[in-house]
C-alpha cells in the first residue's frame, strides 16, 4: 500500500471512524496516484480503517485505472446509473458486521448536494472533517514529491524564457501567454498550475491582473506569473524585467522589492515562522515608505495544488519544518502606474533551504527594444 494511504488509513483507526468518502481529486490523486479531472461526475475514494480502500470512478475512466494496477477495490458506474446506490452498497458490503456511526469527509471540498446525499443515507451518523488530516500529512514533501515539483520547476524557467524571448513592440500581453503555452505545449507541457500572467507597465498595478489587448511600449516593465502542471505536482514562479532602458527610479523599486525577498529567503530555515518571513520581507519595503503598496501575503504553500498550507504570512506563528514546500514573492504595486513583483517557490532543508525556480532576477534582466 503506498506509505500516504497507510497512513491515512491509520489515522482514520485512531479516530474510530467507519469510513471515509474522499472526494477532492487531488486528494484522491496523492492517495492512490490516480489522477482526473471529474468535472460534473463523481470520482471517489472510500478508505476504511481496516478493510481495503475501493476507488469509485466513471466508467469511462475504468481504463486509465486499469493502466495503474491499482491493487484494491475499483467499482465503475455508467452515466444512466445512479452512483450513490453503487457507493452505499459498497459501503454497507464493508461495514455489513456493524451500523455506521460517523463518517469522514472533506468539508473544505465537499458541495452541498453530495453532503445532503451522503447524511441522508446515514441520518443517525455524525460527520468528521479529516481535511485537517490530509492537510498535515501533505504539508511535508517526499523526496519523490521534491523531485517531481524540481522538474515543475525546470519547466517553470523554461517558459520564461519563452516569453522574454518573444517581447517585441507592439505584441499583446495575449499573443505572449499564446507563444508560452503554444512552446510548452510542444515540450509535453499540457496544463498550466493557474492561468498565466503576463501584464505589461501599468496594467501589472493589479496583482492579479488579466492579459488581454494590452500592447508592449517602449521602456516599461513586464511581469511574468506562471507555472506548470508536472506529473501532478506544480510550480510558481515571477519575473518582472523591463522592456528598454529603466529610469534610475525605475531601477530603485525593483531593487527594492529583490532586497525584500532576499532578505526572506536568507532566513528561510527549519524553525522560523511564516509570520516572521513575512516581516523580514515587508519590513524592507516599508523602511522605503512604500509598505501600503505591497498589499498581499509573502507566500503560499504549494505541491499538488499550487496554494496549499501553510500561508506565509503576518499574523501566522505556524513553525515551519524540513520538507515544507512553499513561495517566497513581495511585490510593490502603485496604482495605475507600475507593478513589479519576484516570487521563487522552494523547499525547507535540514539546515536551509533550496529553491525549485532560479531563473535570472539580480541584477534587473534588461530586453532590447525590437
Amino acid at each position: 500500500m503506498k506509505q500516504s494511504l497507510k497512513l491515512f488509513q491509520k489515522s482514520l483507526t485512531e479516530q474510530g471512524l467507519d469510513f471515509t468518502f474522499i472526494n477532492n481529486p487531488e486528494n484522491i490523486a496523492y492517495l492512490t496516484d490516480y489522477q482526473s479531472e471529474p468535472h460534473e461526475r463523481i470520482v471517489a475514494l472510500l478508505v476504511f480503517p481496516e478493510s481495503d480502500p475501493i476507488l469509485f470512478v466513471p466508467e469511462l475512466e475504468r481504463t486509465e485505472v486499469d493502466a495503474l494496477n491499482w491493487p484494491y477495490g475499483l467499482l465503475s458506474y455508467q452515466d444512466h446509473q445512479n452512483p450513490w446506490e453503487i457507493i452505499f452498497s459498497a459501503v454497507g458490503s464493508v461495514c455489513a458486521n456493524h451500523s455506521v456511526t460517523e463518517f469522514g469527509i472533506e468539508t473544505d471540498h465537499l458541495i452541498v448536494d453530495r453532503y445532503f446525499s451522503l447524511t441522508k443515507q446515514y441520518p443517525q451518523t455524525t460527520t468528521y472533517n479529516i481535511s485537517p488530516i490530509l492537510t498535515n500529512q501533505k504539508v511535508i514533501k517526499t523526496d519523490q514529491e521534491i523531485k517531481l515539483m524540481k522538474q515543475a520547476g525546470n519547466y517553470a524557467d523554461k517558459a520564461l524564457e519563452i516569453g522574454i524571448d518573444s517581447l517585441r513592440l507592439g505584441i499583446t500581453e495575449a499573443e505572449v501567454v499564446a507563444e508560452i503555452e503554444y512552446q510548452l505545449k510542444k515540450l509535453g507541457i499540457s496544463q498550466m498550475s493557474f492561468s498565466t500572467e503576463v501584464l505589461f507597465g501599468d496594467h501589472a498595478a493589479s496583482p492579479h491582473g488579466i492579459p488581454g489587448g494590452r500592447a508592449l511600449k517602449k521602456n516599461e516593465f513586464v511581469l511574468m506569473d506562471l507555472g506548470v502542471v508536472f506529473e501532478g505536482y506544480t510550480s510558481d514562479i515571477t519575473r518582472t524585467v523591463f522592456f528598454g532602458e529603466p529610469s534610475p527610479e525605475e531601477k530603485d523599486l525593483y531593487r527594492i522589492v529583490l532586497n525584500a525577498q532576499e532578505n526572506a529567503l536568507a532566513n528561510c530555515t527549519p524553525g522560523v515562522t511564516a509570520s516572521s518571513l513575512d516581516f523580514y520581507a515587508r519590513s524592507i519595503i516599508t523602511q522605503s515608505g512604500l509598505g501600503e503598496y505591497f498589499n498581499h501575503r509573502l507566500g503560499h504553500g504549494i505541491g499538488m495544488s499550487v496554494h496549499e498550507f501553510p500561508n506565509i504570512m503576518t499574523g501566522n506563528d505556524y513553525e515551519l519544518k524540513e520538507g515544507m514546500c512553499f513561495s517566497i514573492e513581495p511585490g510593490i504595486y502603485i496604482p495605475d502606474k507600475v507593478g513589479i513583483r519576484i516570487e521563487d517557490c522552494l523547499y525547507l532543508t535540514k539546515s536551509g533551504h533550496e529553491t525549485f525556480t532560479n531563473f535570472q532576477k539580480d541584477p534587473l534582466l534588461l530586453i532590447s527594444i525590437k
